[in-house]
């Protein structure tokens, strides 16, 4: 049976203070490896709370870290370093992303999509865009959508 730990923590700050310290110390693994390890895998969501499980056997003292991703939106409103996204989307633009930034928040929320492809997370993600009153590359983000389904993208989605 494995142990699991559940802790929300600052993306790459975790630190062997509580929550994490006083949850692990009567596991018997080392605190400071597991520590190190989170903010490791945790470092490119910085300035982030970011969902993690610390899953621990108990026999061998081993552990494995699962790191999961902030939403989708709170990407987005990171790379238009903006407070919020918009409260009136239709109306009100609170910042413009470029396709590589979409197709950046895309890889990072890889395991949580359902796009089968890069191209197809990407439209997920300037979905996203549409109730967050983000534009991309400076239009409206249906109208990028629709770009990227006629193919007028496909050269960024090559690599």
């Amino acid at each position: 049976m494995v142990d699991t730990i559940e802790v929300l923590v600052e993306g790459g700050r975790a630190s062997p203070g509580p929550p994490l310290g006083p949850a692990l110390g009567p596991m018997g693994v080392n605190v400071v490896q597991v520590v190190a390890k989170i903010n490791e895998k945790t470092k490119a969501y910085e300035g982030m709370k970011v969902p993690v499980k610390v899953l621990i056997d108990p026999k061998t003292k081993t552990f494995e870290i699962k790191v999961g991703t902030p939403p989708t939106s709170a990407l987005l409103v990171k790379e238009i370093k903006a407070e919020k996204g918009s409260g009136a989307p239709n109306t009100q633009k609170v910042g413009n992303i470029t396709i590589e930034q979409a197709i950046k928040v895309a890889n990072m929320k890889q395991d949580s999509l359902m796009g089968k492809d890069l191209k197809m997370r990407v439209l997920e993600v300037i979905g996203v865009c549409v109730s967050s009153g983000i534009t991309v590359e400076g239009k409206e983000p249906k109208a990028i959508q629709k770009e990227i389904k006629e193919g007028k993208w496909d050269a960024k989605f090559a690599s």
